[in-house]
């Protein structure tokens, strides 16, 4: 039985389309560029972050971070970042009876946000940061597994990626769904692994509450 639904941040909540958009701005190189090199890097299995390393050899992101901050033009997102099926998911399944959970590798600082723009929505907001644990490593859904006040088996993870999410949210023996949007997602889509190991893969987060019913109906 699905007791509580868990969803990712970017790419899941948050299109980070706007975000990287402002890292090429910081960089210097045209955003076509480096959104072309960020898809590649995703196609060849790599992390995201050595996309920057393609234009600045050695370049930190944790360092960068806080000289945007400094120089005003730190990281950030908000309600129009959001993708438009965020809200309406979030209000049905809360309505169905749903224990509601935002766990991601983010910043403090985006937990921060995070938290400002969910107050009422969700019970639990959790980051890498917050619990120094970075997907995907096991301890971070162990932490998340710890946090809840259901059994693994009984938790949903919603995530875009199979590498970072829905492969080790498996093996913590959560449930997961996968959503078809962003570059990881998009790219991943149509592999051995994105087409059998998510317990559902969707389209929209709009999907969940039907989808889940029907799992809950099956466990019976």
């Amino acid at each position: 039985m699905i007791r509580a639904v868990v969803f990712d941040v970017g790419e899941c909540l948050v299109d980070e389309t706007r975000e990287y958009g402002t890292w090429a701005d910081w960089l210097q190189v045209p955003r076509h560029t480096f959104a072309a090199v960020f898809g590649a890097v995703v196609a060849q299995g790599r992390d995201y972050r050595e996309v920057f390393q393609e234009f600045r050899p050695g370049f930190d992101l944790y360092a960068e971070r806080e000289k945007r901050a400094a120089a005003g033009r730190p990281e950030t997102f908000g309600e129009d970042d959001l993708y438009p099926d965020v809200r309406p998911a979030l209000t049905a399944l809360r309505e169905a009876g749903l224990w509601l959970g935002i766990a991601g590798n983010q910043t403090v600082r985006a937990g921060r946000i995070l938290r400002e723009l969910f107050t009422d929505d969700v019970d639990l907001i959790g980051t890498s940061d917050d619990w120094r644990a970075h997907k995907p490593d096991p301890l971070f859904f162990d932490r998340l597994a710890q946090a809840v006040p259901h059994p693994a088996a009984d938790i949903l993870y919603v995530g875009d990626r199979i590498d970072n999410d829905i492969r080790p949210a498996a093996a913590a023996r959560l449930a997961t769904a996968l959503i078809r949007r962003g570059p990881w997602a998009t790219i991943q889509w149509h592999t051995p692994e994105a087409r059998t190991l998510p317990d559902l893969r969707i389209d929209t987060l709009l999907d969940l509450p039907e989808r889940i019913a029907k799992l809950n109906v099956e466990a019976r």
